[in-house]
């Protein structure tokens, strides 16, 4: 069970980073006609920042295979679970925001006036915290030694 959990997180990570990818190439401050992003900096950095060392932490658990390193994966986790899901509140109002070329009459944003996390793939962005949260499991399910896991 240790390997799929180190698995499944990778595949999260390699979603996350497009993510962060798109973010990136969308979010142009230098243009004004863009819309501000509703996700922080801060958060975005301190996301990827703990999501990227507590994968290098699960792999020294499974080098070197010492309990404590799981538990310590399992801390960052939480973490990081917690910056996802505030973010992933952030998006919900951004994607159910109606964008059309109807206008500012009609209730409705220009696609200029879009934020960058706007152009986030629902399907990846489902993806990704699905398997979050399977990454999670997992890594308690080890770290508590069921599955085969110390």
């Amino acid at each position: 069970m240790r390997f799929i959990a180190l698995l499944v997180w990778f595949v999260t990570a390699l979603w996350g980073l497009y993510m962060l990818a798109v973010w990136l190439i969308e979010n142009d401050a230098t243009r004004q006609d863009s819309a501000a992003s509703r996700l922080p900096l801060p958060v975005i950095l301190s996301h990827v920042t703990l999501a990227v060392s507590g994968l290098v932490v699960w792999v020294l658990y499974l080098l070197i295979d010492r309990p404590a390193l799981a538990w310590a994966a399992v801390g960052i986790l939480v973490a990081i679970a917690m910056l996802g899901f505030a973010m992933f509140a952030r998006w919900i109002p951004v994607y159910r925001t109606p964008v059309a070329v109807g206008g500012p009459q009609e209730g409705m944003l220009p696609v200029k006036e879009m934020p960058a996390e706007g152009n986030f793939p629902l399907v990846i962005v489902l993806a990704h915290g699905t398997f979050a949260v399977s990454t999670l499991v997992l890594v308690v399910l080890t770290a508590l030694g069921i599955g085969g896991g110390t």
